[in-house]
């Protein structure tokens, strides 16, 4: 038997207001389709939930899948220089001691991030994928989103919204040492050697940018 029709319209712009539960997963283009798994399965410590050789899905937690691969082995690699596009996916961890300890573990691995800089709302560590494309690892540095979110109306981000990069092995040894963890995670906790601060973009400004 057929559900009855409701007989009451719904509430004038009712879908104002809605938004997604969740990010669930993301999915990569990979020419290199074995070397990519190898990576991201280091990285994040996959769990492969299907494999076939024209597309994968992996996850690290309950999710069916987080992240998938299409064999996209004849398809032309990516563009040398930089265009439009996603810039770089993040992840975050629950604690800075998970964010160092994952780093050491990579470390261990041979796999090093380009950029660790503090944000000011995250402390964060970039990486490239064997084919380019960036991941950002990352750890909240306020307790609370209101705290975060009150961070990008506060003078310093106005002067500095990038952040300042940081030298993890240092932020490590410190942490290892007793240092609190609220001030590791303070700008200039593990400052990097003058000179060494990585460049974050060399893409011309947009048209009318001071």
């Amino acid at each position: 038997m057929n559900a009855p029709i409701p007989t009451t319209a719904p509430a004038q712009d009712s879908n104002v207001g809605i938004v997604p539960t969740k990010l669930a997963h993301y999915v990569i283009r990979a020419r290199d389709f074995a070397g990519m798994l190898a990576w991201y399965r280091k990285v994040f410590l996959l769990k492969t939930s299907f494999e076939a050789p024209v597309i994968a899905f992996l996850t690290y937690d309950e999710e069916h899948h987080r992240i998938a691969f299409l064999n996209t082995a004849h398809l032309p690699p990516m563009q040398e220089q930089r265009g439009t596009g996603i810039d770089h996916v993040a992840f975050t961890y629950a604690s800075l001691s998970d964010l160092l300890l994952t780093w050491e573990r990579l470390k261990g691995e041979g796999i090093e991030p380009f950029w660790c800089i503090n944000h000011g709302p995250t402390t964060s560590m970039y990486y490239r994928d064997p084919e380019g494309n960036e991941i950002e690892l990352q750890v909240d540095n306020y307790a609370t989103i209101e705290e975060a979110t009150a961070y990008f109306s506060s003078p310093a981000f106005a002067a500095n919204p990038i952040g300042i990069d940081f030298n993890p092995a240092i932020l490590l040894q410190k942490l290892r040492g007793g240092t609190p963890v609220a001030e590791l995670l303070r700008q200039g906790a593990a400052p990097v050697a003058p000179g060494t601060e990585h460049v974050f973009t060399t893409l011309p400004p947009p048209p009318g940018a001071a």
